[in-house]
């Protein structure tokens, strides 16, 4: 009768812009995903998340799995101490039950805190130490993920997801647990060889649908199957709105050290993927426009009598999923300004707001002031709008995917509130705007309006990309710009490219 394996599997997220002045609490935890014990599996077995892949696993392998917590919180500020010392708790807390013959963790790997500029490497010393060098710890990571030198010791296998929209997280977790499966069984002794460069910002933002990064995925993709030894070979983007020093683009070589040559042949990959990529630092295959260029392409797109689709614009310096506060209403400012009709907007975080729409009632008319309440100094002022409340929702929805299919989330109390022609999606809690959900909970769809413009940078493009008739990037000036010289970083090495002129590669 075969053994059964005790695992420990668990979810702790966060990608921290450290430029907020927005702190990132439990209670924002709570918000989004805040899990406990059986909680895990009942809430996230019938979706495509890490988590669900982790149980799919046990039921293969027959392990027996210790599952504490699956937190995940919307990107913002770093980490309260209190929060993360909770969170850390948490996860220790399951070394104490017993034995464990394996660790498999679905983390960020862009986590900072008030008291660690590396919380996932944080947290996987703090498991080393309380399990020892022996056991096998597998762990996932976003493909944005900053990953740093300590995470590459201390983990036994690492691998990024390698779609960015983010569509692989299932796959990945996958993945990683038939590794660990592997080392759990003696078959395989993995170690990670993890390399970074003197980038900040690289591989054209991490975006999978051609490009720079698609030829350095396709190039490790070649490498792991030709080269004895190696069993993930992959590439993070990193998250540049982290001031951290090992902030940036990496390497990753998941390899089994057991083969003579393995270790030899995972530094030459990286090596020349890591070359290839500081030369092609700076291919891009996407264009930022200014506001006034944007707000133009949306009035002839709204005058458009030939092709009514949608024309999207995504307000990604304002993205909640880089960190941005999500509450910016340059764009709509714009938009208003130029009288452009048939647009939807949002979904903009604005609690305040939200509840002067649900006192009113649907179908009042109000006066309102909307947006730009988090940092007003930086990137205010509000707008004091009068409109029509059109949507009203508790904010519960399910993602239709394809990213994040199946996982249950909440924007909290919301309002559709149309002002002039163009519909303002407003929430209580920030997300960003990946699913066309967010809107149909409000009573607004989408693909029947002129302008679709999204809080989002990219992962928009899953959903929202295919009923476009273009999709443009409008720079609103926010905390997720590209544009790092609008940011204040103190605690990057240096020199580092683009702050700084570095050798060609």
């Amino acid at each position: 009768m075969s053994q059964t394996r005790r695992v420990l599997s668990a979810q702790i997220a966060h990608e921290t812009n450290t430029f907020s002045i927005v702190p990132t609490t439990l209670e924002d935890y709570r918000k989004r995903l805040f899990l406990l014990d059986a909680e895990v599996a009942a809430a996230l077995a019938d979706t495509r998340m890490e988590i669900a892949a982790h149980l799919a696993a046990a039921k293969r392998y027959g392990w027996s799995l210790v599952q504490p917590i699956a937190a995940s919180a919307t990107p913002s500020g770093k980490v309260t101490a209190e929060c993360w010392a909770e969170l850390q708790r948490l996860v220790y807390a399951a070394c104490e039950t017993g034995p464990l013959d394996g660790v498999i963790l679905a983390l960020h790997g862009a986590m900072v805190t008030e008291t660690d500029d590396d919380a996932e490497g944080a947290l996987l010393e703090g498991l080393r130490k309380r399990l020892g060098d022996t056991i096998p710890i597998a762990v996932t990571l976003d493909l944005h993920a900053n990953v740093t030198e300590r995470m590459g010791r201390l983990a036994s296998i690492m691998l990024p997801y390698r779609t960015y929209p983010h569509i692989d997280q299932y796959e990945t977790a996958f993945r990683a647990a038939e590794l660990l499966q592997s080392a759990m069984d003696g078959t395989i002794r993995p170690k990670v060889f993890r390399l970074q460069g003197p980038l900040l910002e690289g591989c054209n933002h991490g975006r999978t649908q051609g490009g720079v990064m698609s030829d350095l995925l396709a190039r490790a993709a070649e490498m792991q199957t030709q080269t004895p030894g190696l069993l993930s070979v992959d590439v993070c983007a990193g998250f540049s709105r982290s001031d951290i020093a090992e902030v940036g683009p990496s390497i990753q070589v998941t390899y089994d050290a057991s083969h003579n040559a393995a270790e030899t042949a995972a530094r030459q990959a990286a090596t020349a993927l890591n070359d290839e990529m500081i030369r092609r630092r700076a291919e891009a295959t996407v264009t930022v426009l200014d506001l006034p260029t944007a707000t133009q392409l949306a009035v002839a797109a709204a005058a458009d009598a030939v092709d009514t689709r949608p024309l999207v614009i995504a307000d990604f310096s304002d993205n909640p999923g880089s960190g941005a506060y999500g509450d910016g209403v340059r764009l709509l400012e714009a938009l208003l300004q130029a009288e452009v009709r048939s647009a939807l907007f949002g979904v903009l975080g604005d609690p305040e707001a939200v509840a002067r729409c649900h006192e009113a009632g649907l179908g009042a008319n109000l006066d309102v002031v909307v947006g730009a309440k988090r940092d007003p100094a930086s990137y205010g002022p509000p707008l004091t709008l009068t409109g029509r409340v059109t949507g009203l929702s508790g904010g519960a929805f399910v993602c239709e995917g394809p990213m994040n299919a199946g996982q249950p989330m909440t924007l909290g109390p919301s309002a559709l509130l149309e002002v002039n022609g163009i519909s303002i999606a407003i929430s209580t809690n920030t997300l960003q705007t990946y699913d066309q959900e967010m809107f149909r909970i409000l009573g607004a769809e989408p693909a029947q309006f002129r302008i679709v413009a999204v809080k989002s940078a990219h992962h928009f493009r899953a959903a929202f990309g295919p009923m476009a008739k273009e999709v443009i990037l409008a720079d609103s000036g926010g905390l997720a710009t590209f544009d790092h010289t609008k940011l204040s970083y103190r605690k990057v090495r240096r020199p580092v490219w683009p702050l700084d002129e570095i050798p060609a590669g």
